[in-house]
């Protein structure tokens, strides 16, 4: 009878047992948890995952059209893509999510380049459980220790590539802001235009923008520096407009001035190749046949000692023991070295393919692309209106006049 006050007194008395037996199995279940994770135990939620599969030994298993896809949208990042543009170049190209569907958001594109588990690693508990009552799930931000397992499977994209991900995805984030009443500030990455992340003015430092002038009828793109389009000439009195179509010429005949420097470049690579490719495995290839004579004639002088009655072989069961275990973990790291080997002439016959077509190949660029001129410029300096300097990712500078 729930209206007397005995019958309510043991309702709320088996609802706090029924509470504090749940609390009690909810830590039982966080710290096994837990204690899964410090082990290094991975659990896969293959449905959300584009680009693996559950494999037949229960590992992750590559499925090749899927991580196609995630190369792509790798690339195209680096390319200089924004998160929609790639988003929009999936569905353009009919492509899949992890769910099947054809339609890709920004944050999709986002967390496949922030997931490190396609570069062969495993970040675990990156969210928890708040209490077992609401089992409400919150982000992990330093609350609960976070475990990180490297090369726990196979990966889809190289880890230079996604390191170089990571840093232009912290890169486009933390953009210094310079102009507060313009929707195209520094502050925020354009993916449009090049230009924008790269022309700045060599007087006072500042980034130039796109503009279009309307002059007797006839529009006109030029480029202008920030600082004097927002504060006129009181802190950037000499910046110079540039028109688009002749920054563009002076860019392309400086990529070609780049470009006829290939000699040199090919030379320089052929050298360091080289000397990768001679270095690679050789000294531990001399070192394990050394020490496998070593060994061979340390046995030999045990059998010798054996048979002149110098000592009993029961004895010396535990030194021949020894020697056969060593010798086979040698004997099959050389072959693993000797077959490393083998890649690297595969390897350098391709690397001969590359540099004869480098060679004989005719460099010039003949129109301005976007994405070629992220690739290879690291930024572009107006130093005057009829002179501006590029300079290339790796430090080479080139001077070109403005026509």
């Amino acid at each position: 009878n729930t209206l007397t006050m005995t019958s309510e007194f043991m309702i709320a008395l088996y609802g706090s047992f029924a509470q504090a037996e749940s609390e009690s199995i909810s830590k039982n279940v966080s710290w096994g948890k837990e204690k899964a994770f410090r082990e290094g135990k991975v659990q896969f939620q293959y449905k959300y995952l584009l680009g693996y599969k559950k494999g037949a030994d229960g590992k992750p298993e590559i499925v090749p059209d899927e991580a196609e896809t995630v190369r792509l949208i790798y690339t195209l990042y680096l390319d200089g893509y924004t998160l929609l543009n790639i988003a929009d170049t999936l569905m353009a190209q009919g492509r899949r999510t992890a769910t099947s569907k054809n339609i890709w958001s920004k944050g999709e594109v986002q967390r496949i380049l922030k997931n490190e588990k396609y570069v062969g690693d495993a970040l675990l508990q990156k969210t928890f459980t708040v209490d077992c009552i609401t089992h409400k799930v919150v982000k992990n931000n330093g609350e609960r220790p976070m475990y990180l397992v490297t090369d726990h499977h196979a990966p889809i994209v190289d880890r230079d590539t996604y390191n170089r991900v990571q840093q232009e995805l912290a890169r486009r984030t933390s953009k210094r802001k310079i102009s507060d009443n313009t929707k195209t500030e520094q502050g925020k990455y354009s993916g449009k235009y090049a230009l924008s992340e790269l022309l700045i003015c060599g007087h006072c430092g500042t980034p130039y923008r796109r503009r279009i002038w309307s002059r007797n009828g006839k529009m006109q793109v030029v480029w202008r520096c920030i600082s004097r389009l927002e504060h006129g000439k009181k802190y950037c009195p000499d910046s110079p407009t540039i028109k688009e179509e002749q920054l563009h010429k002076a860019i392309i005949r400086a990529i070609n001035n780049y470009y006829s420097c290939r000699d040199d470049i090919v030379r320089i690579l052929k050298a360091n190749i080289g000397s990768v490719l001679e270095c690679q495995g050789q000294e531990e290839i001399l070192a394990a046949g050394k020490r496998l004579r070593e060994i061979d004639q340390a046995r030999n002088d045990l059998v010798n000692l054996i048979a002149s009655g110098g000592c009993d072989e029961d004895k010396l069961d535990s030194e021949f023991e020894k020697l056969y275990a060593e010798e086979q973990q040698l004997s099959e790291r050389l072959e693993n070295l000797k077959l490393q080997n083998k890649t690297s002439e595969g390897t350098q016959a391709k690397l001969d393919e590359i540099m004869d077509m480098i060679e004989h190949e005719k460099f010039e660029l003949e129109t301005f692309d976007n994405v070629l001129i992220r690739k290879l410029i690291e930024c572009i300096k107006v130093l005057s209106k009829t002179e501006i300097l590029v300079i290339f990712k790796g430090g080479y500078e080139v001077r070109t006049e403005i026509e």
